[in-house]
């Protein structure tokens, strides 16, 4: 098995806690509805939301996936720090084992900083090319930005 590490980085016009409730406190209720053509639903699983918890992410009918599952690794609401696992799921198809995350949002100017790192855990001598998760990376920082429109749009919410 081999690991794989990207890193990236964008700058968000809003502040690292409102957009760490959005985005990982409360995304289980916000994405669906901000983007209901991509995400479905979110189920919690497995405890409680916190650490060792497991939540289900299912697709729309007629997606490239139909679901993925995700173990909540560490959460430092004060750090606006959150590290994830995405444990099963067609996402991760026969080459990958597992994709643990590491995101966190730090402040800069009138807004902050998200700082996601992904470590890809491939399956025996499997190596992994950027251009094979670059898709995924456009769709998350996608994600974020819908985010942070919404959160811009309503300046109350998770203040």
């Amino acid at each position: 098995m081999g690991v794989t590490t990207y890193t990236q980085e964008f700058t968000c016009s809003v502040a690292p806690a409102r957009m760490f409730k959005a985005l990982i406190l409360d995304s289980d209720n916000l994405i669906p509805k901000l983007m209901p053509k991509s995400i479905k639903n979110v189920e919690l699983i497995h405890g409680d939301g916190g650490v060792g918890s497991i939540k289900q992410t299912n697709f729309p009918e007629g997606s490239h996936f139909k679901y993925l599952k995700n173990r909540i690794d560490a959460l430092d609401v004060d750090n606006c720090v959150c590290k994830y696992t995405t444990i099963e799921g067609d996402v991760i198809g026969d080459k990958l084992e597992s994709i643990s995350y590491e995101l966190k949002f730090e402040a800069s100017g009138a807004g902050c900083v998200c700082k996601m790192t992904s470590h890809y855990h491939t399956k025996g001598d499997f190596v992994l090319k950027e251009e094979e998760i670059k898709a995924g990376k456009e769709q998350a920082v996608g994600m974020y930005k819908v985010v942070e429109a919404y959160l811009l749009a309503n300046p109350n919410v998770y203040a």
